[in-house]
């Protein structure tokens, strides 16, 4: 059964996901379905970051991501490998930051309020089966700190 987030509204960056990081890994414990896992996931760093959106997009075919499990508004559908920052991040096989999704050659804007973005691909056996897509309403909202606490929070996949 699910408990209620603590959420830690003051206190570092850092200090928030420290005390996310043991809630997601209580949400994930003895669930092996991915999909419950993924959107137990999102639903937790939106509510514990206040994120603008959380989501993620599954390899769908070689070349196309199909959204999966999110929190926030309405989002995109599909995206192609190479297009827009998650499509970019998939095909680069690479953790993207973007300070300015405006600035982003060929970005895809789902969400006109959204400002900023981090993208992490997801492996299983060596290969991408799906991206964190992470969207901020404010302009450089995402560092290193987002990028280890985000995969720490990935790796508690089963």
């Amino acid at each position: 059964m699910a408990e209620d987030l603590t959420i830690v509204k003051e206190g570092t960056k850092e200090e928030r996901y420290e005390a996310l990081l043991p809630q997601i890994q209580g949400l994930l414990y003895g669930e092996t379905n991915l999909i419950a896992n993924l959107a137990n996931i999102a639903a937790a760093l939106k509510e514990g970051m206040n994120f603008f959106w959380v989501g993620f997009y599954q390899v769908d075919s070689e070349d196309e991501l199909v959204l999966g499990p999110f929190q926030g508004p309405v989002a995109c559908t599909r995206i192609k490998k190479g297009k827009g920052v998650c499509g970019a991040s998939w095909q680069r096989d690479e953790v993207l930051i973007v300070p300015n999704v405006d600035e982003f050659p060929g970005h895809i804007a789902c969400a006109s309020a959204s400002k900023s973005e981090i993208v992490i691909p997801i492996k299983k056996d060596g290969k991408t089966m799906c991206v964190l897509d992470v969207d901020s309403d404010i302009l450089a909202d995402f560092d290193e700190i987002d990028q280890k606490y985000l995969q720490k929070i990935l790796d508690l996949l089963p």
